[in-house]
Parts: C-alpha cells; sequence; structure tokens
C-alpha cells in the first residue's frame, strides 16, 4: 500500500463493473436470477444445503429468529461483546436480548455465562464469532439442546472459518453472514442466511418477500402467510458474485498478515495478539489484540500514518440496553483494551512489519 495503512477499506473492480452492467443491461435490477446465483454460491462455499439473500446481517438474524418463532415474551441470550446489530436483531423480533459476559481468552460469549442466563423464557442464543474466532459450539450446543434452545450462529465476522472441519455459520439451526463494506467480500449492504433445516429455508424465503413462497409479479400472487420486505437485489448479488472471485487470494493475505502480528509481536510487554487457530482452518477477519494504553496506541498509530479500529463499547454500556458493569466483570475490563490492528487485504508485509514496528516502538518508549 501507498501512503497510509489503512485498518481496512473495500476494493471494486472490473469483475464487479462488468457483472453491474450485465444486469442493467437484462432490465431486471430487482432480486432474481443473479440473486440465487450468489446465494448459491455462498452456500457451495460453505458446505450448506440452502442460503436466502436478505438486505443486511441485521436482517439475516432477525429473519432467522423470526423463522423459528420467536417474538414478544420470549428471551434470547446474546453475547455483551458484540456489535449492537446483534441485539438489535433480537429487539426487532419483540423478544428481550439478554445480555451476557464474554470469555476472556477469546471474546466469544462464554458458555458458562449461558447456562447461567437461561430460563423458562430462553427460547435462542445468538453466538458471536468474534473477528472470525469460533465461539465454543460444542458446548454451547449441548447446553442448548438439553435445555430446549435454538443456536443462531452471528458469523457475519466468520466467512471461510472452519471449526472441526466444518464451517461456522452451519453449526446451528440457522447461520447468518454479513457483506457490508468492512467484510472481506461486499455487496454494499446485504447478508445471507444459511440452515439445513428445509422448513426454516421456505418459511426465510416467505419472511424476506411478504410471504410468498414463490417470487411474484406483484400482482395476482398468493401470500400464505405475512411476510417483509428483506430483498438482496440483482445488482448487489453481481457486485457479491465479483467480489467472489478475488476471495480466495484475500483470505490468504489476512491470515499471512496474522502470521506475521503473531510473530512479531510475541514477548513485547503490554500487547497481546488473539490467537487463530489458522492451521486448523480458522479465518481471520480481522486481526485483534488486547493493548494496555489502548486508546494511547490508537493515537499514535493513526499520527504515525497507521490505522486501527477501537472495539465496540459493551452492550451494557450503551443507553437501550443498558446494566451495571458489576454484571460483566470481562466486557467491562477487556472493552477498554481490545482494538483491531490494521487489517486490510490490501496491506503487503512491509506494511504490517511497519505497524509492528511503530507498536514495539510505542511500548518501549
Amino acid at each position: 500500500m501507498s501512503g497510509r495503512i489503512a485498518w481496512w477499506q473495500p476494493e471494486l473492480g472490473n469483475e464487479e463493473r462488468e457483472r453491474v452492467l450485465q444486469v442493467l443491461a437484462s432490465n431486471y435490477i430487482n432480486d432474481g436470477d443473479v440473486t440465487e446465483e450468489f446465494t448459491r454460491a455462498i452456500a457451495k462455499l460453505v458446505d450448506a444445503k440452502f442460503a436466502v439473500g436478505v438486505t443486511s446481517g441485521t436482517a439475516a438474524i432477525y429473519l432467522a429468529l423470526v423463522a423459528l418463532e420467536i417474538g414478544r415474551g420470549d428471551e434470547v441470550i446474546v453475547p455483551d461483546m458484540t456489535f449492537i446489530a446483534t441485539a438489535n436483531a433480537v429487539s426487532m423480533t419483540g423478544a428481550t436480548p439478554v445480555l451476557v459476559d464474554v470469555d476472556p481468552g477469546t471474546l466469544n460469549i462464554s458458555v458458562a455465562a449461558i447456562d447461567a442466563a437461561i430460563t423458562p423464557k430462553t427460547k435462542a442464543v445468538v453466538p458471536v464469532h468474534v473477528s472470525g474466532r469460533a465461539a465454543d459450539m460444542e458446548t454451547i450446543l449441548s447446553i442448548c439442546a438439553n435445555r430446549g434452545v435454538a443456536v443462531v450462529e452471528d458469523a457475519a465476522e466468520a466467512l471461510c472459518s472452519m471449526h472441526k472441519d466444518r464451517y461456522l455459520g452451519t453449526f446451528g439451526r440457522a447461520g447468518c453472514f454479513s457483506f457490508s463494506p468492512n467484510k472481506v467480500i461486499t455487496t454494499g449492504q446485504g447478508g445471507v442466511v444459511v440452515t439445513g433445516d428445509e422448513a426454516i429455508f421456505h418459511r426465510l424465503r416467505e419472511l424476506k418477500d411478504q410471504g410468498r413462497p414463490v417470487r411474484g409479479s406483484g400482482g395476482a400472487d398468493t401470500h400464505d402467510s405475512i411476510g417483509f420486505n428483506f430483498k438482496l437485489t440483482n445488482l448487489q448479488a453481481a457486485v457479491g458474485l465479483g467480489q467472489l472471485m478475488k476471495l480466495s487470494g484475500r483470505l490468504e493475505r489476512i491470515r499471512q498478515t496474522y502470521r506475521i502480528y503473531r510473530d512479531e509481536l510475541a514477548g513485547v510487554n503490554g500487547i497481546r495478539v488473539f490467537p487463530f487457530k489458522i492451521d486448523r482452518g480458522e479465518q481471520p477477519q480481522w486481526i485483534d489484540a488486547l493493548a494496555e494504553r489502548r486508546d494511547e496506541l490508537d493515537t499514535f498509530l493513526a499520527k504515525n500514518g497507521a490505522g486501527s479500529r477501537r472495539f465496540w463499547f459493551p452492550l451494557h454500556t450503551q443507553k437501550p440496553y443498558r446494566r451495571d458493569h458489576s454484571e460483566f466483570p470481562n466486557s467491562t475490563r477487556l472493552g477498554k483494551q481490545a482494538i483491531w490492528l490494521p487489517s486490510a487485504f490490501q496491506m503487503a508485509d512491509g506494511d504490517v512489519k511497519t505497524v509492528c514496528h511503530l507498536i514495539k516502538k510505542f511500548y518501549s518508549a
């Protein structure tokens, strides 16, 4: 990269442009055959039976929960450290998001906290695979199966990340992916729900298209149930198909970026890079770390031409979901230290080493 080292930046090229022009030439820019091609490609990519394209990752979680008949009076457990969209998707259903603390070793949802939070009203758990690092799915699935609770994975940051030879997003009743601009492939906005359950698949198709079991004309259509408008358009899907052509190279670049951070920053006092099991198929979306004097480090990197991003504020500190710090000791403590290091797939090895040099300089001062 020339000039400033970005934390992240999307990249579009000729492949996307040509596919969008083909959609424009077809004069059909709504949800159609190109959307179906894109969603089938995502299903094949993660070895899922079914996939449905929707307007966003948030909509994906919302519709997955609605497909499971979760609504008013129900409770859904979500981690305290996640983008607020996870909890907002639960709120959209009318159910109550129940926040629980995270595992300090991974920043993923704590399985002990899940077990303690389940009540007779609990209908689902939404584990988030933070930065592409797998939550403890075996334990989560076991706890939930024993208590009659569904699992819907927020895999927005985990496209192509594997756990025990299986893709994240395919462990629960449904898995939800995001293609917003800060993901490894983007459609601008957009999401996909994957599932192995054919009944959920058909319900999702109805829910995202005004209750129609099949695509209609807008006129004399049969609407078998209440649905909404959460369609992913051919235009967006065309961009996604162009992005998929570059996916493998981007994923390897991010893995290499992780390797350099891991090796270069090992033993540097003041910062700890979170581990990824890349030799077992885990795929980083971004590289994250715990950093002492996190805010000062962020400012120092910015002044020296390297972007980074501070982690989300824990959900319990946000006004809509305010709770007491004492209920979330891990997220309260670690939220002030967590940072995403520059992870853009445009980086070269030299860019990563430059960032490492700056971090070492900061902590040696």
